[in-house]
């Protein structure tokens, strides 16, 4: 009976100790950003820096909520990002920039690394939650990417939260877009020029603000997801990175998720996240040296932003070839970490 006892004891101890194992070698992780640019202690006040490592926060805290009690990396990706939709600091949801008619044109994409289905939405402008659309697209349908009126119609029939217009708008990104009208229009006087719809905004600040997440749950997989309210003045349905995958989003079980904030059209050219990824699948480079490859490429044709990065082994960066980046991470301890500026 003893023998038996000890028999069970010992069956229970290395049953613990091969529980403790598979922890270590299933690491959950989230990873996310608010966007980078031209962001220092000279131009965030102290409250504002405050407000966001506060956002940044608890978005941390919502996918971590999902990914400790075993939900999905899908799930963790669009939980964190609501909470950054919902809130006006960020070019994203609520905070979303204006275009040059005035209106707030929202853009999406997720990914799932362990099939590789993916949904995005482009230019909508009733859809609360992009990123939500973007699931839905990607669960509910056979398509990847849906845009404008026709998104936001299948929206509506999968039962999304659907808002008017005016809810996006807030005084900051109207006034920076009062800003970029008047640059522009100093700018063409200067050169005697008429007006051109082709002619970017003066501050490149205006692109930034995007934000995204990837995250890694106890299961192995990992997910990347981004939304945006795209660029300051922007014309003609423009669309950029955010939602084409494996530009400003992309996931893989086998490689890496990424998600991208930037100047939109340089992710574009050069398939910033893709790039990422390829490096890591076919050169087996470090992901750190991956994404800084990947920004100088973005950077010698005159773009610039950041990326976070993250494998299937918890290892992650958060990259970018700007002053600042809004971002953070959290894992298997609880603690959210977040930064702001260039360290």
């Amino acid at each position: 009976m003893n023998k038996i006892k000890g028999i069970t004891v010992m069956a229970a101890f290395a049953l613990c100790i091969g529980y403790a194992h598979s922890e270590s070698q299933t690491p959950i992780r989230l990873v996310i950003h608010g966007g980078a640019g031209t962001i220092t202690k000279d131009t965030i006040t102290p409250e504002q820096e405050k407000q966001y490592r506060e956002k940044l926060t608890d978005a941390l805290n919502a996918g971590y909520a999902v990914l400790n009690s075993g939900g999905s990396s899908l799930d963790a990706v669009q939980r964190a990002i609501n909470v950054m939709e919902d809130s006006p600091l960020f070019n994203a949801g609520k905070g979303a920039v204006f275009t040059h008619d005035g209106k707030n044109e929202l853009d999406a994409a997720i990914m799932d690394g362990k099939t590789k289905m993916a949904g995005a939405v482009a230019g909508v402008t009733t859809i609360k939650n992009p990123i939500n659309a973007a699931y839905a697209v990607m669960t509910k349908s056979p398509h990847v990417l849906m845009i404008s009126n026709g998104a936001e119609l299948f929206a509506k029939e999968q039962g999304l939260v659907m808002v008017e217009p005016a809810y996006f708008k807030t005084d900051f990104r109207w006034q920076q877009l009062q800003n970029a009208l008047k640059d522009e229009k100093i700018t063409l006087d200067h050169n005697g020029k008429s007006a051109s719809l082709l002619l970017p905004p003066k501050n490149y600040d205006y692109k930034y603000g995007t934000v995204g997440a990837v995250a890694l749950d106890k299961d192995g997989n990992l997910a990347a997801g981004t939304s945006t309210g795209g660029m300051t003045n922007k014309r003609y349905g423009r669309v950029g990175d955010s939602p084409i995958i494996g530009a400003g989003t992309y996931a893989d079980n086998n490689t890496v998720a990424v998600s991208a904030t930037g100047t939109g059209e340089m992710f574009i050219r050069t398939s910033t996240a893709y790039n990422i990824a390829a490096q890591v699948k076919y050169k087996n480079t470090p992901l750190k040296e991956a994404a800084q490859n990947a920004l100088d490429e973005v950077k010698n044709i005159n773009g610039s932003g950041g990326v976070i990065v993250l494998d299937k082994n918890g290892n992650y960066t958060m990259s970018f070839n700007t002053e600042g980046m809004y971002r953070g991470t959290i894992g298997n301890d609880g603690k959210a970490i977040v930064s702001i500026y260039e360290q």
